[in-house]
């Protein structure tokens, strides 16, 4: 088994963990079945997690963590729900793992949640976009976030992009970070 080149889930938690300074407030954009949450709500004072799907959001309720605010929306109202300016947003595209397949993330409301994100995003905050492309949908939102982040403006926004070379239709990690000015 590898050590890096493993799980880029934990590789953008590994980033997060180790590149970021303040650990106020943080976004999960796409609470699926809840990793990325229960990792922000250990190291966060307060995690906004974002999901369409009622089954997420019960679920995770049952969790009952103090410092998370659950919400049943699309990751394209951020501003809607967050009036702080955040440290962290994790997104994971695509699907709820074991779920309805045919919900997904779409191209249309990432490429949205990004504009809002980098709006409320603190400098010094940190994106990561986990990328799966074994769908139809998965394929137009790597295609539309790669557009997209490459022509962000490199005096504000370092950019990163994790894939593994080696491998057909793996994910890939997408890192945003704000210049800390």
């Amino acid at each position: 088994m590898y050590k890096y080149v493993y799980d880029i889930s934990q590789l953008a938690q590994s980033i997060i963990s180790k590149y970021l300074s303040n650990f106020q407030y943080a976004v999960d954009a796409t609470l699926g079945n809840g990793y990325d949450t229960d990792f922000l709500s250990e190291k966060f004072n307060k995690v906004y997690s974002f999901d369409i799907q009622n089954e997420a959001v019960d679920n995770y309720k049952k969790r009952n963590k103090e410092n998370v605010v659950l919400i049943n929306d699309s990751h394209e109202y951020f501003k809607t729900y967050v009036s702080e300016k955040v440290d962290c947003i994790m997104y994971n595209l695509g699907f709820l793992p074991r779920g309805n397949k045919e919900l997904t993330t779409t191209a249309y409301t990432t490429i949205k949640s990004l504009e809002e994100g980098l709006d409320i995003l603190a400098p010094g905050g940190i994106i990561s976009i986990a990328v799966y492309i074994g769908h139809e949908e998965g394929m137009k939102e790597k295609e539309a976030v790669l557009s997209f982040v490459s022509k962000l403006p490199k005096k504000e926004f370092g950019v990163m992009v994790h894939y593994f070379a080696n491998r057909d239709n793996a994910p890939l990690l997408i890192i945003i970070e704000k210049n800390i000015k």
